[in-house]
């Protein structure tokens, strides 16, 4: 979604979250729209609608995301770029080496932080907006369930959070305090709670309302939210209504979902909005995104940080990859030992020396190289954009999709004492995402569970959290430079702990 507004009051918190939106400051006052004249109508209601949004699918002009940063942190893949600290907050978190002076942790405190304010302001004054109720209630859920997502992110990454439910006046920013964590989840719940009665069914028309939340999705997040607060019985009763009905092996969803009969259409360019798709961050290839501020495109920037450096076809068979920057390179282990003979391979992994010592492409290798990248988001030259193509690739992610609630219900069904029987419902769900690539039916056991789980999100930003709310992150990613009981949650980002009343984490040197 495009973006339409200049907000001119101060942002939350300190310095970082101003830094994090300084597009939206650094314009003409001539030109300004101030808060006293904007909220006035329909439209208005609309573009500060699509400001939140903007800030839920969020990447940073440091060209990453949250999909970077979990990747990089997991056992499964490697920072890569072009040496030891291009993109630096990356390389910080593959080894562990981030504090709260410097890391990734600055991007998904702004993120947060950024969409919450925007949407509290939007909900202060969208009375003034004259909006007509079906409209209005549908623009509150959206915010609220937005809202929610939000503080999912911040406590699960954090734990220590400030809990902000409405606008904070001026005087009061640096007054703000955190509150415990448990009144964060409990707001969290709530937030998607009220959301889910006025969102849709289904979106009407994907042309123009694409990316949208729905019903379903504000009841996935929500499961989500229970499950990593294992309230298994909560969560399998949120994702069996957006997983839908069983039909024998099958399952019918009220709102529409399906699984697509090919794994490897999911990464298709062209297929936006698809039947799995539960969340979606929309990118778009028209956004016109400059070097001046690549953080203000709405391209998909992983699309060319992950593709070879130097990429050339030699010949018609090689694939039309976009020369790119090496990023998110898999390890040779999980591509030789974990990954290889898994049907869902050649989607997920791109094989560029297999391609070169075919004498099909040519690459230049990068840092880290394995020789081993992730296929799933490789620009392609069949899709650049006209203009500044690397920074506008119109591939969208996948916050969560269809296989992910099948095999988060199963997970919850498990756990909470269900059956997982053949023929139950969680066994049923677990290898229905293993017969979509043709592997056989297995037992639903919490092994099976963590490997299906790595082999079908490979590359989508999982891993990492789901070893960490498993209990497994500092055994598994001990060699990385993990520490057990610290680096479950991130540090407190240092700029907003000065001159406030903020507290750093015990687990990171603080009192909190």
């Amino acid at each position: 979604m495009k973006k339409y507004l200049a907000y001119t009051t101060a942002l939350i918190l300190a310095t970082q979250l101003l830094g994090a939106c300084k597009r939206e400051l650094d314009v003409n006052q001539q030109g300004r729209i101030t808060l006293d004249s904007y909220y006035k109508t329909p439209a208005d209601a609309y573009n500060a609608l699509v400001a939140v949004y903007d800030r839920f699918g969020f990447q940073t002009g440091g060209l990453y995301d949250k999909l970077s940063i979990f990747d990089v942190g997991s056992d499964d893949q490697l920072a890569g770029g072009g040496n030891s600290t291009d993109i630096n907050d990356l390389q910080m978190m593959q080894l562990y080496t981030y504090n709260a002076q410097s890391g990734p942790e600055a991007y998904l405190w702004g993120r947060s932080y950024g969409g919450i304010y925007r949407a509290n302001v939007l909900l202060a004054n969208i009375d003034g907006c004259k909006l007509d109720a079906a409209t209005k209630a549908r623009y509150i859920a959206e915010l609220k369930a937005m809202r929610g997502a939000f503080y999912f992110d911040l406590v699960n990454f954090f734990k220590n959070v400030p809990l902000l439910t409405g606008t904070v006046p001026v005087d009061s920013l640096y007054k703000v305090v955190q509150a415990p964590p448990a009144d964060v989840w409990a707001y969290a719940e709530k937030d998607l709670q009220d959301a889910i009665p006025d969102l849709p069914l289904k979106i009407a028309n994907i042309h123009s309302e694409g990316g949208r939340l729905t019903q379903g999705s504000a009841k996935a997040i929500l499961g989500k939210i229970y499950l990593y607060e294992k309230k298994w019985t909560e969560a399998a009763q949120l994702f069996a209504d957006v997983n839908g009905t069983m039909n024998g092996t099958t399952f019918s969803s009220q709102y529409g979902y399906q699984l697509l009969a090919n794994y490897g259409d999911l990464w298709l360019s062209k297929n936006k909005f698809n039947s799995e798709s539960v969340v979606e961050f929309v990118h778009s290839a028209l956004s016109n995104g400059s070097w001046s501020d690549a953080g203000a495109s709405d391209g998909n920037l992983i699309c060319v940080t992950t593709g070879p450096r130097g990429y050339a076809q030699k010949n018609s068979t090689a694939p039309d990859y976009f020369s790119g920057y090496s990023f998110l390179v898999f390890t040779k282990d999980f591509a030789q030992n974990v990954m290889y003979g898994d049907p869902r391979y050649n989607a997920t992994i791109a094989n560029l020396d297999s391609l070169k010592a075919a004498g099909a492409a040519a690459y230049t290798p990068g840092y880290n190289n394995t020789g081993y990248f992730l296929g799933k988001y490789i620009g392609r030259l069949s899709d650049k954009a006209a203009v500044t193509p690397e920074l506008n690739f119109g591939q969208d992610e996948y916050e969560i999709r269809l296989a992910d609630t099948y095999l988060m219900e199963a997970e919850a069904l498990m756990n909470s004492g269900q059956s997982v029987d053949p023929g139950s419902r969680a066994y049923n769900l677990f290898n229905a995402v293993r017969a979509r690539v043709g592997l056989p039916a297995i037992a639903l056991n919490q092994d099976n569970l963590e490997k299906e789980r790595r082999l079908e999100f490979a590359g989508e930003g999982l891993r990492w959290p789901d070893l960490v709310r498993w209990g497994k992150a500092g055994t598994v990613l001990a060699y990385k430079g993990f520490v057990t009981g610290r680096n479950e949650i991130f540090p407190i980002p240092q700029n907003e702990l000065n001159n406030t009343m903020l507290q750093q984490s015990k687990e990171w040197g603080g009192t909190k």
